[in-house]
């Protein structure tokens, strides 16, 4: 098991260290944890594009680049994400990790200095950032959001949960809306800077071979400036038990050949513990969350319903979604058997051969994550956000020990709430 460290560097900043010689390169991270609001979400989802265009010692791209070549190569990009109900923004550096470059060489500390003057020193007077980067960036974000609807699956995930969750802060897109975005001015993106450094949580990250003495030394002198405020606590994200009422539908037409049907469901409320997460996860793999599921084999490969059928879960928000691409005139035979093989979980009709498979794509996708330190970052953000500190490891082994009946219990407590379809314009 992976070496695991948390320690509070002041109120509301935490560190979390993952130690290992595992990889040729160390990971390190910044995130502020935001409430997602209708009002701030555009604001919040530029200010690390903003941030990352130059600093009051490097001024531009080019300068900060070749202050990132002198790192061997290293880079610090911007990342925007949204778990639960917490609008997650800020940045993550790769670089070769200090095990592997001439004994001296101080790669942690210098990658932490600079993360650290991207976001306490930006380019600028002190006072605003600078216009044109403002600008710039706004028009690309701008562009990011009127280019969603182009994956045409991704939005209509995007557009179920929006219609499904209107009025909760789920129902919000990570970056916004392009109203919001086109309104943003300088001044208040600045204003908006100050305040997210002064009052939301920060999560910090690093996994690599330091020791984790060294690494909350390299932190906190790159962070030294951060101001010493109240922080909010983190961001809690409401899961309702149940749908608020009879199933909605909601359509929308558009020039596609393809439709896109997919369904929400509430799965019973939030997890806050180890066993929920293992249920939930396994449940998820026999339903349509990997290619032995129910959805994949009997929907899609059996009946040729669909050209794909698949199941995800936010188990944070307690909502599962089921997405499918459908021919228009297999609609509602599609629906209808998407349920009915839910229905089938419920009623235990699930072979030993699926359970076992299940079981060992979600252990195996567990394990995987310990090898890739993108997706070991996410899962341990994922950890944060839900207050929740048990490792892959631990979660794996808990999944191993789910029953047969744990998951007919489990399916019994999902509820339909909302059903989106994405069809053509014409028929």
């Amino acid at each position: 098991m992976l070496p695991i460290t948390e320690r509070v560097l002041a109120p509301g900043v935490v560190l979390r260290a993952v130690r290992t010689k595992k990889f040729k390169t160390s990971m390190l991270g910044l995130t502020f944890l935001e409430p997602m609001a209708e009002e701030t979400a555009s604001l919040n989802a530029l200010l690390p594009k903003v941030l990352r265009r130059g600093t009051q010692d490097h001024p531009d791209m080019e300068a900060l680049s070749a202050a990132l070549d002198e790192l061997y190569g290293g880079g610090i990009e911007p990342i925007i994400r949204k778990k639960g109900e917490a609008q997650c923004i800020g940045f993550w550096g790769s670089f070769l990790d200090d095990a592997f470059v001439p004994e001296g060489s101080e790669i942690l500390e210098c990658a932490a200095a600079l993360l650290g003057e991207i976001v306490l020193r930006p380019a600028g007077d002190g006072k605003s950032f600078l216009p044109d980067y403002v600008e710039s960036e706004k028009a690309n974000l701008v562009d990011k959001i009127r280019s969603e609807v182009n994956d045409k699956l991704q939005y209509s995930l995007s557009r179920l949960r929006e219609r499904m969750c209107e009025g909760e802060a789920y129902g919000i897109g990570k970056l916004g809306s392009e109203e919001q975005a086109r309104a943003i001015t300088g001044e208040a993106l600045y204003n908006r800077y100050r305040r997210v450094l002064e009052t939301a949580p920060i999560y910090l990250y690093y996994c690599g071979s330091a020791d984790t003495d060294r690494v909350e030394a390299a932190f906190r002198a790159a962070f030294a400036d951060l101001p010493r405020t109240q922080r909010r606590p983190l961001p809690e994200t409401l899961a309702l038990a149940e749908p608020r009422g009879p199933v909605r539908r909601f359509e929308d037409r558009l020039d596609v050949t393809q439709g896109k049907l997919t369904m929400g469901f509430r799965i019973g409320g939030g997890f806050r513990n180890l066993e929920d997460a293992a249920c939930l996860s396994l449940l998820n793999a026999v339903y349509g969350g990997s290619t032995n599921s129910k959805l994949f084999l009997n929907v899609r490969e059996k009946l040729s319903l669909c050209y794909f059928a698949s199941s995800s879960l936010a188990m944070s928000k307690g909502v599962l979604l089921v997405y499918s691409g459908v021919e228009f005139s297999n609609f509602q035979r599609a629906e209808d058997e998407i349920l009915a093989q839910l229905e089938a979980c419920r009623n235990g009709e699930i072979t030993p051969e699926e359970l076992e498979a299940a079981r060992r794509s979600v252990v195996g996708s567990l394990r995987a994550s310990l090898d890739a330190q993108g997706r070991l970052e996410e899962y341990w953000l994922n950890r944060f956000v839900t207050g929740t500190d048990f490792t892959p490891e631990q979660l794996a082994e808990r999944v191993e020990q789910v029953t047969l009946e744990q998951l007919v219990a489990a399916a019994r407590r999902i509820r339909l709430d909302s059903v989106y379809t994405l069809r053509g314009k014409e028929g």
